[in-house]
């Protein structure tokens, strides 16, 4: 079993800054690609960032320019900075993570959440 814990949210103004983390433990061989998703209320999930392995990095429209999204492989840990904050990105961010278990078995991994709200 895989676990993704997640930290780094909270309550900021806009204009502001959050760093998100998402560090993975349990039965790793290898991470594949991560990346983070949000859900606002009342909204579906959707992809704000992710990263290959190699560092291959793709965004949203909406975020680009504004959110940078790292990893640290020998952590099995991903980043996601987020600058230049707005209401609109207020939501609960979630990590999600390809992982390859020591078997050779291959299962994506999410993490509880955690609720990112900028204030007006």
């Amino acid at each position: 079993q895989v676990q993704l814990e997640e930290s780094g949210g909270g309550l900021v103004q806009a204009g502001g800054s959050l760093r998100l983390s998402c560090a993975a433990s349990g039965s790793i061989f290898r991470l594949e690609s991560m990346g983070w998703y949000r859900q606002a209320p009342g909204k579906q999930r959707e992809l704000v960032a992710r990263i290959t392995r190699g560092g291959y990095t793709n965004y949203t429209d909406s975020v680009k320019g504004r959110f940078t999204i790292s990893r640290d492989n020998a952590k099995n840990t991903v980043y996601l900075q987020m600058n230049s904050l707005k209401p609109e990105d207020t939501a609960v961010y979630y990590c999600n993570a390809g992982v390859l278990n020591p078997k050779f078995q291959f299962a994506a991994y999410w993490g509880q959440g955690t609720q990112v709200t900028v204030s007006s």
